[in-house]
């Protein structure tokens, strides 16, 4: 079985590592950077090509002979990469965090009778998963609360945080209006917004603010209240929306001096040397996930745990273990078939099906990704 796997940065390239263990898959990496494929250099197995991933004709000509492709691109390609895929006839398992709303390539991936999976990582990703099979167990699910963040061991100044996936993305965090279910009704706040503080015996105490982490659930699950904060040290979010009320983040064209500039660009040159993470640096991944809602007569909290930490013997970060190694599992899944349904597919529907959820979850724990559940009586 040959697999493609579009864009070799953190987390492409651990999935790159992870599927080619296995002697019988054929893993081929493309990615504009050539310094970027270098870092494979030390697994022969993996084909590399070089080539620009944003031109559609150079994209249908690369994937043609494969029988699964991954999107591992940045957010601001993920979307019209997953289109020409799906116009190849070509089954997708995807990671990247596009704005774009997935659903809208549903009727052409029927059409096609391919499969894309969408958000493939940790969060989104194994939280929906997760909500899924909860979502099949109760007779009524009430309340969905997650609480995530990939975070730097170390806490260095001036921001306290490392970039641990897409730079771009990250930003996206901070100015995409994030959208989530109250009583029914979808609630739309900025970004950073309604910032708390959570105490977790693992680290200690973070600070968690609203982001638009909810996606697909908005339109797959009619759950009454949802919501998904992301989790930074302290201090962080005031940070960011001092830069962002400023105009740091915009994409708007401004002249300075007679020169044109996107402010955006601007700061994405400046701030990322800063919150790139070295070579070495130790991260973790926290999730809290909190599901409500009754089974029979019986009223019920589900709650699931994850601290993930860098693994030090094969220098891979946690975010990238966490969202990596979800997508290599899930497109095992897929090359055996053990799920298979035309469209775009959300990991909420994917958890909902039996074998597939026992699966992802072994799968995880073999990589020593344990998810923790408690069941509570309420």
């Amino acid at each position: 079985m040959r697999i493609i796997i579009l864009g070799n940065g953190l987390v492409g390239s651990a999935i790159a590592i992870d599927l080619a263990r296995e002697t019988q898959l054929k893993i081929t990496v493309g990615d504009i950077s050539e310094s970027a494929l270098n870092k494979l250099n030390a697994y022969p197995g993996i084909t590399k090509i070089c080539a620009d991933l944003n031109r559609p004709e150079i994209l249908r000509e690369m994937i043609k002979e494969y029988d699964l492709v991954i999107g591992a691109l940045p957010g601001f390609m993920g979307f019209e990469a997953m289109k020409t895929v799906i116009e190849a006839r070509k089954n997708i398992v995807d990671i990247s965090f596009f704005p774009e709303n997935p659903f809208e390539l549903d009727a052409l991936a029927k059409k096609n009778q391919v499969m894309a999976i969408v958000d493939c990582g940790v969060a989104p990703g194994c939280s929906n998963l997760i909500l899924g099979q909860v979502y099949s167990i109760l007779d009524e699910t009430t309340s969905f609360l997650c609480y995530v963040g990939g975070l730097p061991v170390i806490r260095e100044w001036p921001y306290e945080y490392k970039v641990v996936f897409s730079p771009y993305d990250v930003l996206e965090e901070y100015t995409r209006p994030a959208r989530y279910i109250e009583r029914k009704e979808m609630v739309v706040q900025p970004a950073l917004s309604d910032a708390e503080h959570l105490f977790f015996s693992e680290v200690g105490t973070l600070e968690a603010f609203n982001s638009d982490g909810l996606r697909t659930l908005i339109d797959t699950l009619p759950i009454p209240n949802m919501k998904e904060k992301t989790l930074r040290y302290p201090g962080h979010a005031e940070k960011m929306k001092i830069l962002r009320e400023t105009g740091f983040f915009s994409k708007e064209i401004i002249e300075v001096e007679g020169q044109l500039i996107q402010p955006l660009q601007l700061t994405a040159k400046l701030l990322f040397p800063k919150l790139r993470l070295k070579s070495g640096e130790e991260d973790f991944t926290i999730m809290k996930i909190v599901v409500e809602g009754r089974k029979g007569a019986k009223k019920l909290r589900y709650i699931y745990d994850l601290f993930d930490h860098f693994d030090a013997k094969t220098q891979t970060t946690s975010m990238a273990r966490t969202t990596g190694y979800t997508c290599s599992v899930m497109s095992r899944l897929v090359l055996d078939k053990t799920y298979f349904q035309p469209g775009v597919i959300p990991m909420e529907l994917v958890g909902q099906h039996q074998a597939s959820y026992q699966r992802m979850m072994k799968g995880l724990a073999e990589r020593n990704i344990i998810y923790r559940e408690t069941i509570e009586e309420i």
